[in-house]
């Protein structure tokens, strides 16, 4: 495992619970202490773990890491056994998850993208949905792993698939996050308890994970981190060039991630998505 950061941590230690014997690097060791712990095996670097990994998942941040991970000297397609499964995460470009297939198959390496989405929460109780993107062998010899980390667990595609079906995930959620903030701010200012308007409207029609899940969070306050409003700074940016190249507007969209940049510039990059909500009630 590189990466043990809100989710890849869960990720992790799930696969330990399953019986998974697991290496772990991380830019950070600090971060893995508590799967070390468990009985994870530290590595010093990316060569080093995938010197002696059989299955390699990667849960980094942004592209440029997912570069860094991947490519040079030191990187996994350099250093992968032969017949070795490396397995990205990380939501990122699709032209890049193309190029790390192509790369990783001229080498015997077997490469998969497979980006998740259902938030710490998720992936704490081994709940994502998991997007994938490559060959069905692939898919179908590394489903066991998948099947531990999610339920929803489909192959969309040929290589970068799983990030195309990830970006159309979080275009959905960026507009449905504004929507949630907009209804809890009017149940306020309407006189409701918001609390109560959320049992309403949260099993009908309007229904969705923002609203079930963060909305509550929103009312208590909590703004840790499920999923970093930097991170999802960073997928809408992905997203929207995406649509762009595509010869598309996504209007939505754009009107989100201009909202969140307003977030973070507030310094709030490092909060969960729903602090949002605090654009609006200010």
């Amino acid at each position: 495992m590189i990466g043990s950061g809100v989710m890849g941590k869960s990720m992790a230690r799930n696969l330990q619970q399953a019986g998974y014997s697991i290496n772990v690097y991380t830019r950070t060791k600090r971060k893995a202490e508590e799967l070390l712990d468990a009985g994870a095996g530290w590595k010093e670097s990316v060569a080093d773990l995938a010197a002696v990994s059989d299955i390699i998942i990667t849960m980094v941040g942004y592209p440029t890491d997912v570069e860094r991970v991947y490519f040079g000297s030191d990187g996994l397609i350099e250093n992968a056994k032969s017949g070795a499964y490396i397995i990205d995460m990380t939501t990122s470009k699709p032209a890049l998850a193309q190029e790390i297939y192509r790369k990783a198959k001229e080498r015997g390496i077997y490469a998969i993208d497979a980006p998740v989405s259902g938030g710490d929460i998720g992936a704490r109780n081994g709940e994502l949905a998991i997007m994938a993107g490559g060959d069905q062998k692939i898919f179908d010899d590394i489903y066991p792993v998948f099947d531990v980390l999610g339920e929803n667990i489909m192959l969309q595609g040929e290589a970068g698939a799983g990030q195309h079906t990830k970006l159309a995930n979080q275009i959905a959620i960026a507009t449905n996050m504004i929507g949630v903030c907009e209804a809890i701010v009017y149940a306020k200012k309407a006189g409701l308890n918001p609390s109560r308007v959320l049992d309403s409207i949260s099993t009908g029609a309007a229904g969705s994970f923002s609203l079930s899940k963060l909305a509550p969070r929103m009312l208590e306050g909590d703004y840790a981190p499920g999923f970093y409003v930097k991170h999802f700074i960073k997928d809408m940016t992905i997203a929207l060039e995406s649509a762009q190249e595509m010869g598309f507007s996504t209007p939505g969209l754009a009107l989100s991630l201009e909202l969140y940049k307003q977030l973070a510039e507030k310094g709030e990059e490092d909060s969960g998505t729903q602090a949002l909500i605090k654009l609006f009630e200010a």
